[in-house]
């Protein structure tokens, strides 16, 4: 009787554990989607500028680069659009840069969350300039 209860005690307590870690790591990942959420409308930011300069939006083979330092042939460049150099998601990971993009006449500019991949939910949820 006494191995039973100890068994069904450790099981509840390792349950609450489980439980307990699952909220924090979700929680640990909030401030990492608020940095990436920041990065992408500070590069939308300085793509709007550059496009005012330029007439248009670096290509995608040009990239986020393209925010601080002059692509070879581009008149009217007048950057550097940010202040700093080009970072990782807060992941690690390169944010995902394109235009023409697929969401209208702008940059599509994202960071794949946890997993990196698009799409998902909760702490793989994508950080997208397309949606708010």
């Amino acid at each position: 009787m006494l191995i039973k209860v100890s068994v069904t005690v450790t099981s509840v307590i390792a349950l609450i554990i489980f439980g307990v870690l699952a909220i924090v790591h979700r929680q640990s990942n909030l401030p990492r989607q608020a940095a990436a959420r920041v990065s992408v409308n500070t590069f939308a930011g300085a793509l709007e500028a550059y496009n005012k300069d330029t007439g248009t939006y670096p290509l995608t083979a040009q990239g986020l680069e393209a925010l601080r330092k002059a692509p070879h042939g581009v008149a009217g460049w007048n950057g550097p659009y940010l202040p700093q150099d080009i970072h990782n998601d807060p992941w690690g990971r390169p944010y995902y840069y394109k235009f023409p993009g697929d969401h209208g006449n702008k940059p599509d500019v994202a960071s794949f969350g946890t997993d990196g991949k698009p799409g998902g939910a909760g702490t793989d949820a994508d950080i997208l300039s397309w949606k708010e």
